[in-house]
């Protein structure tokens, strides 16, 4: 039961040093042509939004969507570089494992 709650506590620090890892990560995307622009961290946390004044209502809507499009891709793929980084899905598949998990 202690290796139990050994593993758990273990996999609650993991957790934790990935949420900081995450935390770090910070990428902008645009849109409208640079117009409006969305940062975003690792934990999917909008960090700030910019619309350049003058736009209208459609064009700032239509901005918003690329940008955040913008940003989950660019997002996506610094993920993927961590995620290799560390070993991959292995990795996490290997860190499982060792808790008792499939």
């Amino acid at each position: 039961m202690f290796q139990k709650l050994k593993q758990f506590k273990d996999m609650r620090d993991e957790s934790k040093k990935m949420k900081a890892m995450l935390d770090e990560i910070v990428i902008v995307g645009s849109g409208a042509g640079g117009k409006v622009m969305i940062t975003m961290n690792g934990s999917h946390e909008v960090m700030g939004v910019t619309i350049e004044d003058g736009l209208e209502k459609a064009r700032i809507e239509q901005g918003v969507k690329e940008a955040m499009a913008d940003v989950n891709k660019k997002l996506q793929g610094e993920l993927m570089k961590k995620m290799q980084a560390m070993g991959g899905l292995g990795a996490i598949g290997d860190m499982m494992k060792g808790m008792g998990g499939s």
